[in-house]
């Protein structure tokens, strides 16, 4: 079983930058796929980012390709999604997650899920 908690939320203004982590619980975080979702009030959850369980692979949402960046370390169970040229729109509560799939954009295939920080975008 792997527990998940998410930090580095926050408000910040349009433009600017963030960095969310990710810190996992469990000997097998290495074994997983991750992925970072997103929701905003009254939205359904979105998938934003994924990255393969070795890190060699990272898979993006259209809206936040060539600005977010996802990554991992292994050795620290840690996944890392650094958000740059953020957007009002990029306004949400941020999930992270996990999956025994190679990747995977989809909710149902993530066996286990953080509680979720905040960003806030906005001047």
């Amino acid at each position: 079983q792997v527990q998940l908690v998410e930090f580095g939320g926050g408000l910040v203004q349009p433009g600017g930058s963030l960095r969310l982590s990710c810190a996992a619980s469990g000997r097998t975080f290495s074994s997983y796929a991750m992925g970072w979702f997103r929701q905003a009030p009254g939205n359904e959850r979105k998938f934003v980012a994924a990255i393969s369980w070795s890190g060699g692979n990272t898979y993006y949402a259209d809206s936040v390709k060539g600005r977010f960046t996802i990554s991992r370390d292994n050795a620290k169970n840690t996944v890392y999604l650094q958000m740059n040229s953020l957007k009002p729109e990029d306004t949400a509560v941020y999930y992270c997650a996990a999956t025994t799939t190679d990747w995977s954009p989809y909710l149902w295939e993530y066996d286990y899920w953080g509680q979720g920080t905040q960003v806030t975008v906005s001047s």
